[in-house]
């Protein structure tokens, strides 16, 4: 889940930090940080417990080099510690085992209440709390999304599953203090071929972004990955929203667009978590939102839109998939 943002111009960058300054992107001016010198033999900013020396000293030595090539560098908010990373994979456990358990109950004639119904309590049963609920004003604990609706929809007791829909069931969980973001796409009864192959090309756009994602690579290289494969199969990618940094708390940076251009954004390095979750639409890519409840997106058009969503930590070699 994510809350939905519109900008006139794409969506503003994140400040982007050095080791020792942050850069205000859009040219609207430079902030220093003021940050006490780590030493060599200083406990690590990451708050492990061990020495600058031995832990993040040589990765902050790499950013720097990046940094003085003109590359965007992560804040270290982006960067998780080991410690906090093994509490995200925990909550992904809790998100995924939902997932499953809508997997094995979801069908037509259900309401996308009884859907709500069933992951608050599995959530519970299971130790977590649904992030969902209450959050900006969010009444359910989960969002269903039906055809045309591109992301946010609000479950219903009045609104049923037909023969034939596409749903994207979005769960996030928090455990232990920490969050976790997935949703899957599930198609109800017999659906039509064409939606059947936005569905699973949906996923393989998810894929693509996937295969993007490495320590030192670019941000904007994962949604170009995205958007390439989606216009290469004749469909539209949601400009106005996107995915999201995830793990301390439901929402943090970096904001991930896809529809960005290749060897654009911040350097992905270890540590990193986010989410790969496009919005991908069988029509045109223009969307509005319902003003009766300022939360559910459909497509301008009414054509159907599917999503599928994971959360990814970057890895010392690759990445690695906390949430499906």
């Amino acid at each position: 889940m994510k809350r939905w943002r519109l900008w006139a111009s794409g969506p503003p960058q994140s400040d982007v930090c050095g080791p020792d300054a942050c850069f205000s992107e859009g040219g609207k001016g430079i902030h220093m940080q003021k940050r006490k010198r780590i030493g060599r033999n200083d406990p690590c900013w990451c708050g492990s417990g061990k020495k600058y020396k031995d832990c993040h000293l040589e990765m902050d030595e790499k950013l720097r080099s990046y940094k003085l090539r003109g590359y965007k560098i992560p804040s270290r908010k982006m960067i998780k510690s080991k410690e906090q990373i093994d509490g995200i994979r925990t909550s992904g456990k809790v998100n995924i085992a939902v997932l499953d358990y809508v997997a094995e109950n979801i069908r037509v004639g259900m309401s996308t209440e009884e859907i709500n119904e069933l992951v608050d309590r599995r959530t519970r049963e299971l130790g977590g709390i649904p992030a969902p609920l209450n959050y900006e004003g969010f009444p359910k604990s989960v969002c269903t999304s039906i055809n045309d609706v591109v992301c946010h929809g609000i479950p219903s007791e009045e609104e049923i599953l037909q023969d034939g829909d596409i749903i994207n069931v979005d769960v996030s969980t928090i455990y232990q203090g920490y969050f976790s973001d997935s949703s899957r796409m599930f198609c109800v009864g017999n659906v039509p071929e064409e939606n059947r192959k936005l569905v699973a090309d949906t996923l393989e756009a998810v894929q693509a972004g996937l295969a993007e994602v490495r320590p030192y690579n670019r941000l904007g290289n994962v949604g170009a990955a995205v958007h390439e494969f989606a216009l290469s199969k004749g469909y539209q990618v949601v400009k106005e929203i996107g995915g999201h940094g995830v793990g301390l708390e439901f929402h943090e940076d970096p904001f991930v667009s896809y529809v960005t251009r290749r060897d654009t954004g911040v350097l992905l390095v270890p540590g990193m978590v986010f989410t790969i979750e496009p919005m991908i639409n069988m029509g045109t890519d223009e969307i509005f939102i319902d003003e009766e409840n300022d939360w559910t997106v459909y497509t301008e058009d009414g054509a159907p839109s599917a999503q599928w969503e994971v959360s990814v930590a970057v890895t010392e070699d690759g990445y690695e998939i906390l949430a499906y």
